[in-house]
């Protein structure tokens, strides 16, 4: 399972700094929308699914630059404790666990509680490829690894729970 979760950290992390970090850096100097290059340009394409990913949308920008950051560092201090075997790994993977979900959460929310006016849900491209499975892997794998702590979690209590009786 380390090895997966490796790969899974290491791209989650390479993901949050060379592209979401980018999207970042575009939104505070300009928008995606005035912006050039092969990342403003993957944006856009992105921004045909959800709007608000082109002219810098508040909410959207908030949230990204607290997930670019402490998500990242949180994945980084996550591979140390993972392949250093550190007894704080799955407080680490729990938290960072939280911010995915609870930024996807804040993400679409709002969206559809105003009735969704800045996602093409009419495409099947823009709503099953765009965002449903890129977005459903942030929850997907969260929620995985949410219950491999868990259990993790439940085996070292009755560990505990066995020794002490």
């Amino acid at each position: 399972m380390s090895v997966c979760l490796f790969v899974c950290l290491f791209t989650c992390l390479c993901l949050l700094v060379l592209q979401e970090g980018p999207f970042v850096y575009m939104s505070l100097v300009g928008t995606v929308q005035t912006s050039k290059g092969f990342l403003a340009e993957l944006w856009k394409e992105y921004g045909k699914a959800d709007s608000r990913w082109l002219f810098s949308d508040s909410n959207i920008v908030s949230i990204e630059i607290l997930t670019v950051v402490l998500d990242s560092v949180l994945a980084v201090l996550l591979i140390h404790a993972v392949l250093r075997q550190k007894y704080y790994r799955h407080f680490l993977q729990v938290s960072l666990c939280v911010c995915e979900l609870y930024g996807g959460w804040m993400t679409f929310c709002p969206q559809w509680l105003t009735g969704s006016p800045h996602l093409d849900t009419t495409h099947w491209l823009h709503l099953w490829v765009y965002l449903v499975f890129f977005n459903g892997v942030w929850v997907l794998v969260p929620v995985l690894l949410l219950v491999q702590s868990w259990f993790s979690l439940k085996t070292l209590h009755n560990d505990v729970i066995t020794k002490n009786k």
